[in-house]
């Protein structure tokens, strides 16, 4: 009797033992897999890591130098549409001045922060880079005295030739980030510039046959 009261014992402390380990078991699961409070051991969410750090897009030389090249370009449109409220004898300038600005500004801001992203400079005020685009789609700081001195029809007709000549260059280089560049925000922006200066060209192209 007193045997078999011996094995029942154990038998009772052999199955408390074993149902303890369960629970430590199922304790330790809860801690260490995906559902655990400790997130940042969980093997689970290593796989989310690459794909948070993943870049958003590939670039190249090609992107870079469209960015470098079409800030100073955009800087001097902008500038140049900024003298068109004061000078301007036409609506139709004015108006088309406002959409230059309009239009280039923000494009501004969206280069510098690709370049930022890049590790790249971004180019600093008055800064030109001449490998980017050919230099005579620019102003020459005479011309650009030259529209400041300027008013009325004679200010019109100056302000169009010169912009007529600068979007052109814009489009040239807008042509060479599709036909080479990477990083598809870039090439979307390019293909933006064409249509969009092209646009404007054959609308001063009309003001200025029309006058």
């Amino acid at each position: 009797m007193i045997r078999k009261r011996v094995l029942v014992r154990r038998t009772v402390s052999a199955v408390a033992a074993g149902t303890a380990a369960l629970v430590l078991a199922a304790c330790g699961g809860d801690g260490g897999g995906p559902a655990g409070h400790g997130g940042h051991e969980t093997p689970a969410s290593s796989p989310a890591s690459p794909s948070a750090s993943a870049p958003q897009g590939r670039h190249n030389a090609a992107d870079v130098a469209f960015a470098k090249g079409m800030i100073p370009h955009h800087r001097q449109a902008v500038e140049m549409a900024g003298l068109a409220p004061a000078r301007a004898g036409s609506a139709e300038v004015r108006k088309l001045a406002a959409d230059i600005g309009k239009a280039q500004g923000p494009e501004i801001g969206t280069l510098s922060g690709w370049l930022t992203s890049w590790g790249e400079e971004v180019p600093a005020e008055g800064a030109v880079d001449h490998s980017a685009h050919g230099t005579g789609d620019m102003m020459t700081g005479e011309e650009m005295r030259e529209l400041e001195s300027a008013s009325g029809k004679a200010f019109d007709t100056a302000f169009m030739e010169m912009m007529i000549r600068h979007h052109e260059g814009a489009v040239e280089m807008a042509k060479a980030e599709r036909a080479g560049g990477a990083y598809s925000p870039a090439i979307r922006m390019a293909g933006e510039i064409i249509t969009s200066q092209s646009a404007e060209i054959e609308r001063m192209d009309k003001l200025l046959g029309a006058g």
